[in-house]
């Protein structure tokens, strides 16, 4: 019994190993392509570089404009996450408090209803829309869309975790004189802070790399994307790979440290939304 306990963790460390090494190896060969030649990343795709030489990077952050697209991007993904978390903490909460009242279900429904369908199905309309609001070709277009885009998950993971705070706190508050907002900022909001943590991480990796949004309603250089400039190396003909690598790495190493960061909110928020009571 012992022998075959041993065999099984074995077998599962095998392929834990194997699998960690199908997943390393596109991100071995993204970072090593950066340090190479055109002619060494031709000749010896999964080789070592014969040196470590970072003009590349430097040769990219100045074509990409890095400063000017980082900033974009972070403008849109800080204000998106900020308003959606603002909106859906405020709502999931009412829906939750009042899930008794036909109408809140009625609601909660419709608003999940945007979960079945891709904003993409309705891309036409969402342009033409921004079109005569006159935000085409302005952050503040791409951040509301992003916040509608959004809304239906973080309303439903927020309506759930609602579930585990006790009413009772916030019936005591009224008692101490509390109106519903200051007892919803100062009692109620604290206590999401492990979901709000889980929808801010969610949300800023999505926003951060959507790449449809910026490309239809962002039309002039100044309010580019790190993707757009990412995709400027992306030919009809042929691709500069050598150039698109390291323009690569800089657009996700402000996520990475993001993620490192945060992901340990993760899973305290899931696990605390899945369970009532």
């Amino acid at each position: 019994m012992r022998r075959d306990k041993v065999i099984a963790l074995a077998a599962k460390y095998v392929f834990l190993g194997l699998l960690s090494i199908i997943v390393l190896i596109p991100i071995y060969y993204l970072v090593v392509t950066t340090f190479k030649t055109s002619i060494e990343a031709a000749v010896s795709p999964m080789g070592l570089p014969s040196r470590i030489d970072f003009s590349a990077y430097i040769d990219a952050f100045v074509k990409m404009q890095y400063p000017r697209a980082l900033k974009n991007t972070m403008i849109i993904t800080a204000c998106s996450v900020t308003g959606l978390i603002i909106v859906t903490s405020m709502c999931g909460y009412v829906l939750n408090r009042k899930a008794k009242y036909k109408a809140a279900h009625v609601v909660f429904l419709l608003i999940l209803s945007g979960m079945m369908f891709p904003y993409q199905m309705s891309i036409l309309g969402l342009y033409k829309v921004v079109q005569q609001l006159n935000m085409m070709n302005t952050l503040w277009g791409v951040i509301l869309i992003d916040i509608a885009i959004h809304l239906p998950l973080a309303t439903f993971l927020i309506k759930s975790f609602v579930s585990t705070i006790p009413i009772e706190l916030e019936e005591a508050a009224r008692i101490d004189g509390c109106g519903i907002f200051k007892t919803f900022w100062k009692i109620t909001f604290p206590l999401m802070k492990p979901t709000i943590a889980t929808v801010a991480i969610l949300d800023t990796l999505t926003i951060w790399n959507d790449f449809m949004g910026p490309l239809y309603f962002l039309q002039s250089r100044e309010n580019d994307v790190i993707l757009q400039e990412v995709y400027r190396n992306v030919g009809q003909f042929a691709t500069d790979w050598t150039s698109l690598f390291p323009m690569m790495v800089l657009g996700v190493l402000p996520l990475i440290i993001f993620y490192l960061f945060m992901q340990r909110y993760i899973i305290g928020g899931v696990m605390s939304g899945s369970v009532k009571g």
